[in-house]
């Protein structure tokens, strides 16, 4: 309450100018920020007469506080275009939007996106997939329960079309776990019978012991398409880097031999 007349004739005389669309807009993304749910945005807009249609408030709802939001208990900062600036940032909006919808100067943005950082907890950080989550289903369910018939319509397409999603990830996820199981097991088999071949002609080592042949002409004898495909999944499967075709480099050979030589055959090496 004025207390000199003279001021208080002063304000009274001030033209009230109506806002225009960037201010109009700005007094609505702040008035969503500090407002307690749609109903509460719906009666702070009417309030203030600034726009609230069906489509001002759909527009404003991304930027209404999350469920879970505690009040940090610190000051707002002197700057309130800063600070609405932050919230919209902590709110997932593009920094070049929040610049272009409040009008802010880059000196004025990054401070904004400092301030955001700062105040941004923990588990919004490591947990974004859940927050993203939670607003989803919160814009579900008020979808849901509009009063429109067209918005439920389509809130209920979208959730069924990201249950049918969720089974078809779910699926997706068993194939390839089963593909990587058979592709293990593949391999698992396909060593056994290169080793059992081995033991069977007396895996072309006995042979070289017997003959005087040096221990290094076993890996420069020909392998059989079937052995080079074990030898290349087994080389994949202990780190080593091989071609999909041709034969693997002679190390690589000489540990899977080594890896594969029978009990018998080691004890005569």
């Amino acid at each position: 309450m004025f207390t000199d007349m003279r001021k208080a004739l002063e304000a009274e005389a001030l033209e009230l100018n109506p806002l225009d669309t960037r201010q109009s807009a700005t007094a609505s993304v702040v008035a969503a920020c500090h407002a307690r749910g749609k109903d509460d945005l719906a009666g702070l807009l009417e309030a203030l007469g600034l726009p609230c249609g069906e489509d001002d408030l759909v527009r404003l709802l991304p930027h209404l506080p999350s469920p879970d939001d505690t009040p940090t208990g610190e000051p707002m900062p002197a700057n309130a275009f800063t600070a609405t600036a932050a919230s919209m940032l902590r709110n997932g909006d593009d920094p070049a939007h929040v610049r272009e919808t409040l009008g802010l100067t880059e000196s004025e943005l990054a401070e904004a996106t400092q301030h955001a950082a700062q105040h941004t907890p923990d588990s919004d950080i490591n947990a974004p997939q859940a927050a993203d989550h939670d607003r989803i289903e919160s814009l579900l369910d008020w979808a849901e329960s509009h009063p429109a018939a067209s918005i439920r319509n389509r809130a209920a397409r979208v959730r069924a079309d990201l249950s049918e999603l969720a089974e078809r990830h779910g699926a997706d996820q068993a194939q390839r776990a089963a593909e990587e199981r058979v592709a293990k097991a593949r391999a698992e088999l396909e060593a056994a019978q290169v080793q059992l071949r081995k033991v069977k002609t007396g895996g072309g080592r006995t042979t070289a012991v017997s003959t005087g042949t040096a221990p290094a002409a076993i890996g420069k004898r020909k392998r059989t398409s079937q052995e080079l495909a074990a030898i290349r999944t087994w080389a994949r499967a202990n780190g080593y880097e091989v071609a999909d075709r041709g034969n693997p480099p002679k190390k690589v050979m000489d540990a899977y031999d080594a890896a594969h030589r029978s009990p018998t055959l080691a004890e005569a090496s």
